[in-house]
């Protein structure tokens, strides 16, 4: 199996991580962006190349049958147990074992020692206290003190504590993480579509306790039958050329309502499945779903992680949350991709984009820093698009906002400049950066290219640039001084070998950026960069000429063992 360029840059980045320090890393890659395949390398490469033993842990047995498909299918001459009740399997010995973490956590000596452990949708592990996952973890190191953890995810965050990666916890540096937006942009997730409900749900009476909703109130404050009867038959007329609709209910009685009135008003078959719907009526629910005998699928809480259906292309958000993860997974079941399917339509009946951001700029709030402000979204008042609260003219309909009025007061100083003219600079830490070819809109495909430099400076939030390699004058001037301040490489002639000796490793990382922003001007401008040492030169002008695995690091000493072998015979 061929891993896309990113994920082989992700494997790489973890046996960096490895061989340089002596913590744990997490990979950060988004739903459906194919965290499986990873894992399954670097357990090939453990157990092959270095002879080592290696543990899959994760919480749903959809994902331990996804993770043992793609091991037997990528390295078929390794031997895979699996350990989890819910697969009525209890292997031992094995070189590499995928288990449940309810059915190991009191079973670290059973399972013997590892050399990796690696935890899928390691968000869950606990932010503190002794639950499953640390307690697994205290046990193994017990037979192996060198014991290494490596977690994969798409949220890199909880509601409540911040980042999953901290000094106490198991996991404790983001090694690799690539955004929502790039994989779109390369290809390799479905765009998402989001709109806002006509009538929609009040939840000013509805409690928070714990960082989110309180769950009774919350059905009760969603299961109006006006509303429901409304939301299914908003949801009816939004899905006539959609295939596949998931529908996330706020509780049981919620659930069997709407299935009840999609049946019963519109004709409309819908399956509803919960915590306690059994094995049989739930595989067989999920299996006429994935396969189109069955358009609309109602759930509660259980649908979130680990369910691959590709052909859904209708998210619908009858349940309200407080939490950007839950919200995440939850539209996150749209963005794989299926041949029939252009994008996916997220319905919001419950204000959960404007409440977090559009679905591939989620706001993160700093438990730190409060409230945390407003979400970049809006809602258009003509056809409910939920978009951007950039946008001065709705792309959906064309629809012209009024200019913003200030009724009250902002609870802080805002940071932007008062007067027209007036120049703001702001310093930003550098999370990742993206390199892409671009070409002006409108332009002829004759028309000289760029190199569009994207610095993540936030969860899902970027500041860009363009360097011109195929202009002339003092554009190329700019774009020679700009290279050979991060490279030993020759300067590129063009946009496209630029992006792949920069994806291949050929500049040095940007650390900070300083963003220059003038009150009325539309665009922003990077004035200032802080960059690390370049790389030592590798003539990757040549290699990568050509090659369509322009993310790929140079290769890896089969000797330089990542990671202490401590029972290898």
């Amino acid at each position: 199996m061929q891993l896309r360029p990113y994920q082989q840059s992700a494997v790489d980045a973890v046996y960096r991580h490895l061989r340089e320090r002596e913590d744990n890393p997490c990979v950060v890659i988004p739903t459906a962006g194919g965290k499986t395949p990873i894992i399954a390398t670097i357990c090939k490469d453990a157990v092959t190349r270095w002879s080592g033993r290696v543990l899959v842990l994760a919480h749903v047995k959809e994902l331990l049958e996804q993770a043992v498909d793609k091991l037997h299918r990528v390295c078929p001459e390794v031997g895979v147990g699996v350990y989890s009740a819910g697969l009525g399997r209890r292997d031992l010995g094995y070189s590499v074992t995928v288990a449940g973490i309810q059915s190991v956590y009191q079973r670290a000596e059973q399972l013997g020692a590892f050399d990796l452990v690696l935890i899928d949708e390691a968000h869950l592990i606990p932010p503190d206290g002794d639950g499953m996952y640390r307690q697994f973890l205290q046990g193994a190191r017990g037979l192996n003190p060198q014991l290494r953890v490596i977690g994969l995810t798409a949220t890199p965050f909880r509601m409540k504590s911040g980042p999953i990666c901290t000094e106490e916890g198991p996991l404790h540096a983001v090694c690799f993480e690539v955004g929502v937006k790039e994989l779109i942009r390369q290809g390799f997730l479905c765009p998402l579509r989001s709109k806002a409900s006509v009538v929609k749900a009040d939840t000013s009476n509805v409690h928070i306790r714990g960082g989110e909703f309180v769950a009774d109130e919350l059905e009760e404050a969603m299961d109006q039958d006006a509303l429901v009867r409304a939301a299914c038959a908003e949801i009816v007329q939004q899905t006539q050329s959609r295939r596949a609709c998931l529908i996330f209910a706020a509780g049981i009685h919620h659930g069997e309502h709407i299935a009840r009135v999609l049946e019963q008003e519109h004709g409309q078959p819908c399956g509803f499945v919960n915590g306690d719907t059994p094995t049989l009526d739930r595989d067989r629910l999920l299996s006429q779903f994935r396969e189109g005998r069955l358009k609309y699928l109602a759930n509660v809480n259980v649908l979130t992680t680990g369910f691959d259906a590709p052909k859904i292309d209708c998210v619908a958000l009858l349940r309200p949350t407080m939490s950007p993860g839950l919200y995440y997974q939850m539209v996150g079941r749209g963005f794989r991709l299926h041949p029939d399917k252009t994008d996916c339509l997220v319905l919001d009946f419950g204000g959960n984009v404007l409440r977090h951001g559009p679905v591939d700029q989620i706001k993160i709030a700093d438990p730190s820093a409060g409230n945390g402000g407003t979400a970049p979204a809006k809602e258009c008042p003509q056809c409910h698009a939920l978009i951007h609260a950039a946008y001065g003219k709705c792309p959906e309909c064309g629809s012209e906002f009024p200019p913003p009025e200030r009724q009250k007061h902002d609870a802080t100083a805002a940071t932007a400049a008062v007067l027209s003219g007036q120049v703001t600079v702001t310093e930003y830490t550098v999370r990742s950066v993206h390199y892409s070819v671009h070409l002006k809109r409108g332009a002829s495909t004759d028309s000289p290219r760029t190199m569009r430099v994207e610095y993540e400076v936030g969860y899902y939030r970027y500041k860009s640039e363009w360097i011109c390699f195929e202009h002339t004058g003092y554009a190329r001037q700019k774009a020679e001084a700009w290279w050979q301040s991060r490279s030993n490489e020759p300067v590129p002639d063009s946009a496209q070998e630029a992006v792949a000796i920069a994806q291949a490793g050929g500049l040095c990382p940007t650390l900070a950026i300083k963003v220059r922003s003038v009150t009325g001007e539309q665009y922003d401008r990077i004035v200032d960069y802080a960059l690390d040492e370049k790389p030592d030169g590798a003539n990757l002008a040549k290699s990568c000429v050509g090659s369509n695995d322009t993310d790929d690091l140079p290769p890896i000493p089969e000797d330089d063992i990542p990671f202490t072998p401590a029972l290898a015979a």
